[in-house]
């Protein structure tokens, strides 16, 4: 098969579904409506509600949405074959990952830019939102640790790496600093500034990696799990318009552009996928991925598909900053079919690469020598990079080479590959970090929401101690998981909770529309929601009795069985809800 083929099918599918699908949904299901002010005009602070450009809000919310699981999922799902993965990504992006994005994006602008878990509250009662609230905590935290270990694995022992993805950091403050005080208004500046600064960043990573400063560069996996949650710790303090939003605007332009570039290097060079289109792993039992194809590839894939993530950041900072309701359209499904086409790439580049390349790089040694398979390319590639990559698990570094391959057979590139290397790794590790940032700053609300109830200055988000307390003790809940996981133990938790959030937002989701009384459109929400809990909590209960108590983590299996009963507990809440309201004529009206 060649990549090509997969490209042009993926970009009809998405724009036929933009076209249509959500057209259907924003006029019909959902009735947005341009004249209704939003919460970031009637509340604007500066500082969390903030009326938003719509072009640099979806960069916004592009970048915070997609983060390691549009690269890392398909990469780790490549061990089944490339059509599995592929046929999900195109149907679940279109029918339940983009609904779920847009409706749960316009609940929170309805619900005054509320979190997931106040809408639960308003929507479903205070026992199911308290319940919601521990649940979507406890969800969060491991999904920071999980996207976490992808890029603690990419850049350890990496000055260079090191080098290019901090230098973005003061990058993103001046360009916030030059927007705000500087040049209100004067995004073409800022954006030119900032762009070529982050690009900068990449030339400059030899020349600090030859230099006597690459000794301070050259982290352990220790003290990278150690300085990311200090990250998350700052971009969840700092105002929105300093750090937070300027990143992912920027962001959003290294990303959309490396893709797009990526994908002009493939229709370039029209390479052939060498992994098949089914492996023997299908059925379970290979050294990637703990299981079948079914349940485990949709826990694997998440983002780029369907991603309880996104209802944090759809209920998070994106409503607080939409300026315009049917901006929701373009913001919420618009950005979803993106990453969809983000993680269609990644999955190609994953698959270019010689099957026994693809699992020395994301086996650990040991695992690999069992397999009986033969390295191809791996010593030269290596060499090309500059680095060593057999054993480098995690998803991160295999995709990084598979696009850094594309991109050195263009033209005369070859000689470049370890810059192409070293940029993939960057424009990976920013991806990641935007949802750090993102996520850490939504625990932050949310600690406080819960920590009003018990003391009230808690729950107004600009008293700083309150602030600062929240976000230190989150950053250090999820940085202690981070600390002490491994991509094997931590992922896998990661693809059900983050899938199960997804199921609490379609529930949600779902209430609202027959509260509404789209009663007929229901289909829309109920059935993603009933396909991805089946799905989920299979896969949860099989984490569980094959891999957690074997190796006697009992921690992680104790969540995963929590997590399960609680999000149950949510659903049933939720049954009950619309059996009430069906019950009530009042909600059955509609088109």
């Amino acid at each position: 098969m060649h990549a090509l083929t997969l490209i042009v099918i993926a970009a009809l599918v998405y724009i036929l579904a933009y076209r249509f699908y959500a057209a259907f949904i924003a006029a019909k299901v959902l009735t947005l409506d341009a004249a209704r002010s939003t919460p970031a005009v009637l509340h604007n602070d500066g500082r969390d509600f903030s009326p938003t450009n719509r072009w640099v809000l979806f960069g916004h919310h592009f970048a915070a949405i997609a983060g390691a699981g549009p690269l890392i999922g398909p990469v780790l799902a490549a061990q089944f074959g490339y059509l599995p993965g592929y046929l999900w990504l195109l149907i679940g992006a279109v029918t339940a990952g983009a609904v779920h994005d847009m409706v749960l994006l316009f609940a929170s602008v309805r619900h005054e830019g509320q979190s997931l878990a106040e809408i639960v509250r308003r929507e479903l009662g205070g026992f199911s939102g308290t319940l919601a609230s521990v649940a979507i905590l406890f969800m969060l935290i491991i999904v920071l640790a999980g996207v976490g270990v992808s890029v603690v694995n990419a850049l350890y022992q990496s000055p260079w790496g090191v080098f290019t993805v901090g230098f973005t950091i003061p990058v993103a403050i001046l360009v916030g600093i030059y927007l705000k005080l500087l040049r209100p208004g004067h995004i073409g500046e800022a954006t030119v500034i900032g762009v070529a600064l982050v690009l900068l960043g990449v030339v400059l990573g030899p020349v600090i990696q030859n230099s006597s400063l690459a000794q301070y560069l050259y982290l352990s996996k220790n003290q990278l799990s150690i300085i990311i949650p200090i990250y998350g710790f700052l971009a969840a303090v700092l105002p929105v318009w300093l750090l937070l939003i300027p990143r992912d605007y920027l962001s959003s332009y290294m990303k959309i552009g490396t893709i797009l570039l990526l994908a002009g290097g493939v229709i370039w060079i029209n390479p052939v996928l060498q992994m098949p289109a089914y492996t023997g792993f299908i059925a379970g039992g290979g050294p990637v991925i703990p299981g079948k194809v079914w349940p485990f590839m949709f826990i694997t894939i998440a983002c780029g598909a369907l991603s309880g993530w996104h209802s944090l950041v759809s209920s998070g900072t994106t409503p607080k900053l939409i300026s315009n309701e049917a901006d929701i359209k373009i913001i919420g499904y618009g950005a979803m079919l993106t990453e969809g086409f983000v993680a269609i790439m990644a999955l190609i580049a994953a698959t270019v690469l010689a099957p026994g390349d693809y699992f020395a790089i994301n086996s650990p040694p040991q695992v690999f020598a069992k397999l009986g398979m033969n390295i191809q390319d791996l010593s030269v590639l290596s060499q090309a990079v500059g680095e060593e990559l057999a054993g480098r698990t995690g998803g991160a570094v295999s995709l990084a080479v598979g696009m850094a391959h594309i991109f050195s057979a263009i033209g005369a590139m070859k000689h470049l590959m370890s810059y192409w290397y070293h940029f993939v790794i960057m424009f990976e590790a920013l991806f990641i970090l935007t949802l750090i940032d993102a996520g850490t700053r939504i625990g932050r609300y949310l600690l406080q929401e819960m920590g009003g109830t018990i003391y009230q200055p808690l729950g107004d988000t600009r008293w700083w101690p309150g602030t600062l307390i929240t976000s230190a003790l989150f950053s250090c809940a999820w940085g202690y998981l981070l600390y002490g996981g491994t991509i094997a133990t931590i992922w896998p938790l990661f693809g059900v909770g983050n899938q199960l959030l997804a199921a609490i937002a379609l529930a949600v989701g779902t209430t609202m529309i027959i509260r509404m009384g789209r009663v007929k459109y229901l289909w829309v929400t109920l059935i993603p929601l009933a396909f991805i809990t089946v799905t989920t909590i299979t896969a949860g209960y099989q984490n569980i009795v094959s891999i957690y108590l074997p190796q006697q983590n009992y921690l992680l299996a104790g969540i995963s069985g929590v997590l399960i009963l609680m999000v149950l507990a949510i659903i049933l809440y939720s049954i009950r809800s619309w059996v009430l309201l069906l019950g009530d004529h009042q909600y059955q009206k509609g088109d």
